[in-house]
């Protein structure tokens, strides 16, 4: 539960540090640092990824499981909710003149809240106890979320 906590602490950092800076990193370095996070995160995956379909004896059901998990997200359509969501927080917000808000919401929120490292990192830390998906988390956020915050604005 602490490092769930310290990712949550992280985001909010990342984002704070990220506005104050908005005017002060140049594109070129907002787009290093996207790459790199980037990378970052696909060779994580990748290696998880890799590491665990050598122990399953069940690669048909995870990739199975991809093409459901898509195709539901797709009939229940949330990304739309999300936007919905996002307009609502726009004007609740008082941010309803920034036209950026909804898709720097949207983007900030599918990154950090529903990616694979969330949920398995939560899950194995509440069973397992092991906290590193979820420290390793934090410090990609930490930095994903500031870039955000400086080439996207509020939201």
């Amino acid at each position: 539960m602490l490092y769930i906590l310290i990712n949550a602490l992280a985001v909010f950092l990342g984002c704070a540090i990220g506005a104050l800076a908005r005017k002060g990193i140049r594109e070129k370095y907002i787009t290093v640092l996207n790459t790199a996070m980037g990378l970052a995160a696909l060779v994580l995956g990748v290696n998880v990824a890799i590491a665990n379909m050598q122990k399953s004896q069940f690669p048909v059901l995870f990739i199975f499981c991809l093409a459901l998990g898509g195709l539901v997200g797709e009939l229940l359509n949330i990304e739309q909710g999300f936007e919905h969501f996002g307009q609502w927080l726009k004007i609740k917000t008082g941010n309803a003149k920034d036209k950026g808000f909804v898709d720097a919401f949207v983007t900030a929120s599918l990154t950090v809240c529903i990616g694979a490292m969330a949920i398995v990192g939560s899950i194995q830390d509440g069973i397992a106890g092991d906290y590193s998906i979820l420290a390793t988390k934090a410090v990609l956020d930490l930095i994903i979320t500031m870039v955000m915050s400086c080439s996207m604005g509020k939201g």
